[in-house]
């Protein structure tokens, strides 16, 4: 028996003449049409991207993204608030608070909990950081550009990520590295383009990070985040079984790139395209994420620097990987520290939490510097949203309308601060600067005009930034 050619639904409605089914088709596979687009060249190739050029001349190449996952206190580490202090274990005006929403003090007394470790005006530029940032303070401050007037619109940890992440509180939209990766393609093509690695400290309570958060969403899957996990390997299964040599592994994925060739040109989806990219990379990436992890050869002075031996899957251990990615063609390396969340014992435990991650943030800047590529690569520091001004026991928290983000590097104005919270740090009242108006900064600094980077998804235009018009901060750039 004789078994019919197969044909694909596109080819079976493509040549059924004008119908409803084609009109409905031609809009239905808009998305996968420019989505098969993007992966033209051969598996092989590395791919440049859609905006090449770019909109206009990058100032960075990179981003390291340093996520202080939980809800770091911004009172406690870069907003001193002496009045605040002055005011602590009174009642808080019921004028700053009402109306306001609130996580879990919501219909509780409120009392003004002051900042809990002393502030120190750190190098030449002066910039105001608590003492319990002793490396970053001494070593990086003049390289810090700190905006202190941050709001965001989500008051509860998951939803907080997704919106600083993805710029939409709504699950299923892009990461911001997915969106880099879209924009401006990959510079290697034996490491991805977008790392995500996770450590976990000692001192709060450990929101879960969903794998959503680096989701490459309604994008074509080749732009998705890759986890690295910081013990053991990597990547899972990414060393070949016991008997198999990598001729052997190459003959297998040679074979099965074959099969998905001829699917390909069936069924025309941009998925399959995907996919033969991505088995072509998990190849490569069989040798080169071993190099990459084998950090013996670092000399003796960059371990004293970050404070670790490597591989130890603690923060400083990222941190150094995180300059090897980025020095290998990572285009987006985000890094996560789950220790955040402080709804107790705030004095203790943010001096603890910011000891884990000190040396080894310090380290990576000064890294870089010597490097000499901190010029053209953006460190962004912040959490999903900020903690209260008002006591929570002896804790703050979730605050969500005034906090603390820091950027070095990648054209950002060095030893600078900008904006203001009230006297309270409740309000962020001087220059505010929204989570979109940060991602439209960022995305000006590679290079990308965000009001016209955009995804055709379900009929409409979407884009990182939003949908209303967000602003790029020009004062904090040079």
């Amino acid at each position: 028996m004789t078994l019919p050619t197969p044909i694909a639904r596109r080819s079976f409605l493509q040549t059924t003449g004008i119908s409803l089914g084609s009109i409905a088709l031609s809009s239905l596979l808009k998305r996968d049409s420019v989505a098969a687009d993007l992966k033209s060249e051969a598996p092989t190739s590395k791919w440049t991207g859609v905006l090449n050029p770019t909109h206009f001349a990058p100032k960075a190449k990179r981003v390291i993204w340093l996520y202080m996952a939980g809800g770091m206190t911004h009172i406690d580490t870069f907003d001193n608030k002496p009045k605040l202090g002055e005011l602590h274990g009174t009642p808080m005006p019921e004028s700053i608070t009402k109306g306001q929403q609130i996580a879990q003090l919501q219909g509780q007394k409120l009392n003004c909990f002051g900042p809990q470790h002393p502030f120190k005006q750190w190098g030449e530029s002066g910039q105001s950081i608590s003492e319990i940032w002793p490396h970053l303070g001494a070593k990086c401050a003049d390289d810090l550009c700190i905006v202190r007037s941050m709001f965001t619109e989500a008051i509860n940890h998951d939803p907080a990520h997704t919106f600083m992440n993805t710029g939409s509180m709504n699950a299923g939209r892009p990461a911001m590295g997915s969106w880099l990766l879209y924009g401006l393609g990959a510079e290697s093509d034996s490491l991805p383009g977008f790392v995500v690695m996770v450590s976990t400290g000692n001192y709060g309570q450990r929101q879960p990070i969903a794998a959503r958060q680096w989701h490459s969403g309604f994008l074509p899957g080749q732009f998705q985040g890759v986890e690295f996990r910081g013990t053991g390997d990597p990547v899972l299964y990414v060393g070949n079984p016991k008997g198999i040599t990598s001729k052997r592994q190459r003959e297998v994925v040679d074979a099965v790139q074959a099969l998905n060739g001829l699917a390909n040109q069936t069924f025309d989806d941009p998925e399959i395209a995907t996919r033969v990219s991505q088995y072509e990379l998990a190849f490569r990436m069989q040798s080169s994420v071993p190099e990459l992890m084998d950090v013996r050869n670092e000399p003796q002075h960059i371990f004293e620097l970050y404070g670790t031996k490597g591989g130890d899957g603690s923060f400083a251990s990222n941190c150094l990987l995180a300059r090897r990615l980025a020095e290998r063609g990572t285009r987006f390396i985000q890094l996560y520290h789950r220790d955040w969340d402080h709804h107790g014992a705030v004095k203790e435990h943010s001096a603890g939490t910011a000891k884990e991650v000190d040396q080894g943030i310090a380290a990576l800047i000064t890294d870089l510097k010597q490097r000499d590529m901190l010029k053209d690569t953006l460190i962004v520091f912040g959490s999903e949203f900020g903690r209260t001004p008002m006591a929570q026991g002896n804790g703050r928290d979730h605050h969500l309308a005034g906090f603390t983000m820091w950027f070095a590097g990648g054209g950002f104005k060095p030893g600078f601060s900008y904006g203001a919270t009230d006297e309270f740090g409740y309000h962020a009242i001087e220059n505010r600067v929204s989570v979109h108006d940060i991602h439209a900064t960022l995305l000006h600094q590679l290079g990308i005009d965000g009001a016209k980077f955009s995804y055709k998804f379900q009929g409409l235009d979407s884009r990182l930034t939003g949908v209303e018009p967000a602003r790029v901060v020009h004062e904090l750039l040079t």
